[in-house]
Parts: structure tokens; sequence; C-alpha cells
């Protein structure tokens, strides 16, 4: 495994299971599937609604606490009454501290969310502090009102859309992008591109794993989602190879400024904001 020292000094693994999408059975299945084979961390969300699940996979799992790092995000109807959520959020998991919490959208009221994970940072509840999905202005509107800097920001990133300005932005602060649809939202016109075939052949990997080492060569944090033993496995199987310079050069011109979500803020305030969602009653 490789980490990212955070600006913190927090050393984050640069590989994670994700469980977007997953039900709590599923979620359960493929973390505690995740778990026993060597993953380091696990990403949830409040509003996957499978946080009770991902709780009972790492108890039934054995593996210490301190080995796993647990990452969920605050839903945006939750940021006014943040330590009441934060508290909900340890509980439906299991666990007295989370590695790190994400604020989950940019939209609602983000400013009084962030204090309350800054209030979690200070009493001890949360390691890292993390943005997700939030544009840089609206970035900026933190970073002028925080005590503490952020160590993480989750956006969407692949060979398609690398998000090369982010990052030039991100160095400066010393934060890491943790990267959601790594592989293009399962995109076959992307995976079967045919330089990542070529790679495949001559590194013996899947196209998959060779999108996954360009990530993390490029010092990017990944979480791909997966169900089956099969795809757990492999999206952990990336650091016994190496990809050249050149080789990185070449993915890197696939960059089509294109991305698979694209929701204007104003569209994810009105859709957002009306979820009527009781994270407590997920199974």
């Amino acid at each position: 495994m490789q980490y990212f020292t955070l600006n913190n000094g927090l050393k984050m693994p640069m590989v994670g299971l994700g469980t977007f999408m997953q039900s709590p059975e599923e979620a359960e299945n493929s973390v505690l599937e995740a778990l026993q084979c060597g993953y380091p961390m696990i990403d949830t969300a409040n509003a996957y609604m499978n946080e009770r699940g991902v709780g009972r996979a790492i108890k039934r799992s054995g593996v210490k606490r301190e080995d796993i790092f647990l990452v969920t995000k605050l839903w945006c109807t939750e940021y006014e009454n943040g330590d009441k959520a934060i508290d909900d959020t340890l509980a439906r998991l299991g666990t007295d501290y989370l590695d790190l919490l994400f604020l989950h959208q940019p939209v609602g009221n983000f400013l009084e969310g962030y204090r309350a994970l800054e209030r979690a940072y200070k009493a001890g509840k949360i390691k890292a502090i993390g943005l997700s999905n939030f544009p840089l202005d609206r970035m900026e509107l933190i970073l002028n009102s925080c005590s503490i800097v952020p160590q993480v920001v989750q956006v969407e990133a692949h060979p398609y859309y690398p998000q090369g300005e982010l990052k030039i932005f991100l160095e400066k602060l010393k934060m890491a992008l943790m990267a959601w649809y790594p592989l293009g939202h399962g995109d076959r016109g992307l995976i079967e591109q045919e330089i990542f075939t070529d790679f495949a052949k001559k590194y013996n990997k899947t196209n998959a794993q060779i999108i996954l080492r360009w990530h993390i060569q490029a010092g990017n944090i990944v979480i791909p989602g997966a169900k089956s033993k099969a795809h757990i496995e492999q999206n952990l199987d990336l650091f016994d190879f190496e990809l050249s310079e050149e080789e990185m050069g070449e993915i890197e011109r696939l960059n089509r400024n294109t991305r698979y979500y694209n929701m204007a803020i104003e569209d994810q305030e009105r859709a957002f904001m009306g979820w009527d969602l009781d994270f407590n009653e997920q199974p």
C-alpha cells in the first residue's frame, strides 16, 4: 500500500473500497470481503443509507479499528444540526471516531456544517476533514472562514477528466484529491481504450488496474466500488508494477475535460435539500 501524508500529518491509504449504490446487505458483504483481503480503507456516506451495514462488517471482520481508515460523509440536510448528526453517524458505524468526514454537497448551510466538523475534529471525533463535490468558489468560502484547513477534497476524476486545475490549487494547500468515478462510471468506451488494453497486456493486468495505477502515480486517492471477490481483489492488486513517465503522459493526453456527472449548483440545491431521509432508520 502507498499512503498520502495529509496536511495535518495523518497518513491516508491511496486505495479503498467505495460503497456507493450498495444496499446495507451488499455493503456488509463487500466491506467484509475487502477487509479480509487486506483493504486499509472503506468509504461510505449518510446518503448511501448503508452505514449500519458497513459497521456490521467492520465488527464481523475482526480487523482492529485502528487498522481501518474509515471515511463517511455528512449529508447537506444535516449541516445545521451537525453535532448531533456526527454522533448519530458514529453510532450507526459502531465507532467512537472517524478517520475522515466530508461535507457531502456544497449546498444548504455548508458553513455551519463545516463549523460542526471543526468542533468534532477538535474533540477527537474525526481525524481529518474533507469537502466532497465543492467547486472552487464555494471551497474558497470555506477557506476564508475556517480555522482548520481541510485535508481532502473528493471529486469526480478519471482520465477523461483529470482535474488538472483543481490539483494545482490543492497542491498549494497540501490537500489530497480523492477520486470518485475513478474508472469513469464504468464507461466501457473509456476502460476499453486501446492504450489501456496495450498496457494491460504489457504488465499482465486488467485495463481497470492500469487506470487505477495511473491515478495512484498521479497522486490521486481512489475508492473503486466492487461487489464480487474477484473485482475487490483486482482493485487492490496495483503495487507490483509501475507505469513509465512516457506511459503516464500518453494517458494524460486522453483528457477530454468531460464529466459524467454535471448538475448545476442551483439544481443540486433544489434536489438535495428536498430529501427527507431518516438516516437512523436504515437497516
